[in-house]
This record gives C-alpha cells, structure tokens and sequence, in this order.
C-alpha cells in the first residue's frame, strides 16, 4: 500500500489563530479523517517538518476535536487549548524531522506554502509525489474580488503545482477548465487531473426547536468579501424596506467581515433604513447554523464568481429554496434547481426576493435531491490515485 503524507499546515496555522473553518479548511479536514494513517506535514518558517506518527496523532486528536460553546466548558476548552499550543506546538516543532518514505504520495489540498520555492525543493530532496487540490484560480481571473498581492501569490501557487505535481484534483470542470487555460498560456504541461465534486461539508441536523426569528428571513452565507456580492443584496434591502417599511423581511448574514468590503461595512453601519433588518452572525456552531437554514424563505447567492459553493448544496440537500448567481459552475453542480439571477440584475433579485417572500415563486422541495457525498469524491479520487 502506498504511504501517504498529509500536508495540514493551513489547519494547524488557522486553528492556532482561532479562526473558525471556512471551505477549504472543511476540505483540509475531510482528507485528514479519510486518510487516517496518513503521517503529518507541516510547513514552517522555510522548514518542511514531517512529524513521527505519535505527533501526527496528537494534532489529528486536536484538529478534530469539536469545540464546545458556552459557559464554563468553553473557557475550559480555551485554556486547555492555550495550554497545548505553547507546549505540544513548541515540542512538535522542535524535534528533528523524520525521513519521508520513498515515492509516497503527499497531499496538499490547502493550497498552503506552495508559493514558496523551498517547499518544492523539500519535495524534490524527498522523492514524494505530490497531489494538489485546486479550489479556483479567482486572484488570477478576478484580480478585482482580491486583496493585493494575490495575483503574485496564487500565481507562484499554481507554477509550484504545474512544476511538481504527480497528479491535480479540481473541485469543478469549471475549476479544470480555467487550470487548463492558465497552464496554456504559461506554457506547462498539464498533470494527470481529475475533476471531484466536494462533499457534503457537514451533517446539519432540523429539530423542533423555535424560531430564531419570528419575523420572515433570507439568509446569505459565506465570508464578507467582495465577490459574494453582499452589496447588491444590501441595496435590493434599502429598496424593500422603502417600499414595505417594518414590514420587510430581515436579512441574516452568517459570516464573518473580511478583506476590502468597505463599502458594505458603510451600509452595514451608517444606513439608517438597514438598522434592524439586516442582522450580521459572525460565529455561528453548525447546530445554530441548520436552525436559521431550516426556518428561511430562501438563500441567496449572488456570488460574481466561485470555485465550487458549497453553501449551495449545503441548502439544496436539506430542501431550502436557493436564489443563485447564474454562473457556470453552479449550473454544473446543482443544475437548474436554483432560481437564476445575473449577478448584475438588482431590479431582478429585487423581484425574485419578493416572489419567494409572497409565495409566488416555489419553495421548498418536499423531496430534495441527493447531492453529492464525501464518500462519493474519495471513491472517485481512490480509484483515479490507483491508476496514477
């Protein structure tokens, strides 16, 4: 059986800072729960560190481990962690690296360190044979939706892959797609790829429990950032609450405020008519999280660009009404199951909005369909390593 390294630099790095999983890390996950012999990489300060299985053990147990919320559980929870990340980081990074079995496969589905030059040079001096996932190209081919510097950074990503790659995982055709244009257009031949559909990112569970609104909601959900397009959505609201006043339907933002969204922090803040319709939850538990899907009208997403969304089969597989961006890679996943908008159109979210609230427009499938499962991509991507 071929030995497997798990690159879990980005979960390692992120829960270190207390930051909650986004997508990709609930990818970084899933692999590290499928490949559970696999020995644990971390990349840090210039230095690859492969762990001894006994280290590898120990961050597997910490990365896994569900936080509790509330109370004193949670500030025990916090001290504990505290305590484990000044003494079992420190040890881990300071024992000597153990040596990389020879032609063992190493994962990175993170996209973490591979902008760096000596990380290739690790995996060159160590004979592994590196497998990628690519999420999206989006600083490539929307600069605009991204901090500065991202073009230069994913750029050395996608050549360190391209360069060393045994084999790449997309999340998409449409993610393959854009790889394939950007490896044309630098010149390098394309790996072996396969295109994997993600899985279903984490069981929510519908219960008997109340509202937590009584008043009709919309939800967005997803980070705060310019390409989710939440300033579209605000200006369709301000327009609501003109025409229906106290009335309106409240508008739920799950997500935390990220880069270079002035301009929807400003409405968000200074708009007087938005004040105690739009409601912002920042830090929400997956249990919090199925409740406010569960008592929806809808979800919106009006996304001008995205890798895969999984926020959208999140809804769909649990039967909540979607409104959606009509971009390719939606279509691809979930089909025609949305109700289409051009990202643009405000006039149009604006009038899907209302028919869904009015109950002109479908709701809710009493029979939704079944979205894809993370048993479903690893028999996939187990079958493709095989002939690799």
């Amino acid at each position: 059986m071929t030995d497997v390294i798990l690159d879990i630099t980005r979960l390692v790095g992120r829960k270190l800072k207390e930051r909650l999983p986004t997508g990709v890390d609930r990818v970084c996950l899933a692999y590290l729960e499928h490949f559970e012999h696999a020995q644990a990489f971390l990349y840090f300060h210039g230095q690859g560190i492969l762990l001894t299985p006994e280290h590898t053990a120990e961050l597997k147990q910490w990365l896994l481990a569900e936080q509790t919320k509330g109370g004193s559980k949670h500030l025990k929870h916090h001290v504990e962690s505290l305590a484990w990340r000044t003494q079992q980081i420190a040890k881990i990074l300071r024992s000597a690296s153990v040596k990389a079995p020879r032609h063992a496969l190493l994962f990175n589905v993170g996209h973490s360190g591979l902008e760096y030059p000596r990380y290739s040079h690790w995996l060159q001096q160590n004979a592994v044979r590196p497998i990628y996932m690519v999420h999206d190209l989006i600083p490539i081919t929307h600069p605009e939706y991204c901090r500065d510097g991202e073009v230069k950074r994913h750029s050395k990503r996608m050549n360190g892959m391209l360069r060393t790659a045994a084999g790449i995982i997309t999340n998409s055709q449409d993610t393959l797609n854009e790889l394939k244009k950007y490896s044309d257009r630098k010149a390098f031949t394309l790996p072996p790829c396969i295109v994997a559909h993600l899985g279903i990112p984490r069981a929510l569970v519908f219960t008997d429990q109340p509202r937590p609104l009584a008043a009709p909601y919309f939800i967005m959900l997803g980070t705060i950032e310019p390409r989710k397009n939440h300033l579209l959505i605000l200006n369709v609201w301000r327009k609501l609450v003109e025409r229906y006043g106290e009335s309106t339907p409240k508008l739920v933002l799950i997500g935390q405020r990220g880069w270079e969204c002035e301009q929807v922090v400003d409405m968000l803040e200074r708009c007087p008519l938005l004040k105690d319709i739009v409601i912002e939850k920042p830090h929400v538990s997956d249990p919090e999280l199925a409740l406010w899907l569960q008592h929806s009208e809808a979800l919106l997403f009006p996304s001008f660009t995205e890798g895969f969304g999984l926020p959208l089969i999140e809804a769909i597989q649990q039967g909540i009404t979607v409104l959606a961006s009509d971009i390719p890679v939606s279509r691809e996943i979930v089909g025609n199951i949305p109700h289409y908008f051009d990202p643009l159109d405000g006039l149009g979210w604006m009038a899907g909005i209302e028919a869904v609230w009015q109950g002109k427009l479908a709701k809710r499938s009493s029979t939704p369909p079944i979205m894809p499962q993370w048993s479903d991509h690893f028999q996939r991507v187990d079958a493709w390593l095989d002939q690799l």
